[in-house]
């Protein structure tokens, strides 16, 4: 079993027990705390924004998924029952239960417009473009310095704007570690995605293309296939580039100082322009590339 930095957050919201992976237990937004799903108690918080999958193992989706339904929102996912509002340029806080240090990779992070409700869009009709990645950081010494090791040294948490310019509406938020440790295999390569109802606000006008979670990744991409272990100079971030005029979100994790209400439908909600605040001192990321 690999070691785990278990957060504040996570404890405090109920305390769960370590296992090999992990999952987003907690979605920050404007001070306020949300459910995502908790597979180590699924049925806790059956009004969630985070979809809920069969992933009980807290496992993966390997290169064998990569043209089912399965990499969309992981194994067995359902729509969440709730969504959360946010401003565009507004900031969402993932809280992780954890991360293998082990498990090193890029960080990944999409929106697909739902066009209407996110509780009852279709999965497989989802199309999602990026708005933010970070994968080899430092790549001087084997094996590496990944967007997963920033992760972990933020609390096991990760920061992601919404970009300005994005039109508002119902979106579903995909965000994504993928872990190649074992990615020396010809399937090793071990995808978590989590997916999150949010309903974006402000005067955006942008709504850009996007491309259906079965086409995001090909099995054979060399990215997927390699041994971090000899030493990796250079490596490109699977799956379609980061749309233009996006921002990377300073790392920090923010403590919630409330419980968020999900919304359901099309219900709307009113919220102000999101300032948070981070307890600890901010990091820094690399620019998108």
């Amino acid at each position: 079993m690999h070691p785990f930095r278990i957060s504040l957050v996570t404890i405090l919201a109920g305390g769960f027990s370590v296992s090999a992976h992990s999952f987003v237990t907690n979605i920050n937004i404007d001070g306020l705390s949300y459910d995502g799903f908790r597979p180590t108690e699924p049925d806790a918080h059956p009004i969630a924004i985070g979809w809920s999958t069969t992933a009980f193992d807290q496992g993966y989706v390997n290169q064998t998924g990569y043209r089912t339904e399965e990499i969309i929102c992981h194994r067995g996912a359902n729509n969440a029952k709730g969504h959360a509002p946010i401003s565009a340029g507004g900031i969402v806080h993932l809280q992780w239960n954890g991360w293998p240090e082990s498990h090193k990779g890029p960080v990944m992070d999409y929106l697909a417009p739902c066009n209407g409700s996110c509780e009852t869009v279709d999965k497989n009709a989802l199309r999602f473009f990026k708005i933010d990645q970070v994968g080899l950081v430092d790549g001087s010494r084997a094996p590496g310095l990944w967007g997963s090791d920033q992760l972990i040294a933020n609390n096991n948490s990760w920061m992601v704007e919404i970009p300005r310019q994005i039109q508002a509406g119902f979106y579903v938020l995909r965000t994504e570690i993928i872990a190649l440790h074992n990615a020396t295999h010809e399937i090793g390569a071990q995808n978590y995605p989590q997916c999150i109802n949010l309903e974006i606000t402000g005067d955006g006008s942008n709504l850009p293309s996007g491309v259906l979670g079965k086409e995001l990744y090909d099995p054979n991409d060399p990215s997927m296939h390699l041994d971090i272990y000899k030493g990796v100079s250079t490596y490109k971030i699977p799956g379609p580039a980061p749309i233009a005029g996006v921002k990377t979100a300073t790392l920090s994790h923010p403590f919630p100082t409330g419980s968020g209400t999900p919304l359901t439908g099309t219900a709307t909600g009113i919220i102000s322009t999101p300032t948070p605040t981070s307890a600890d001192g901010a990091k820094m990321r690399p620019p998108i590339s």
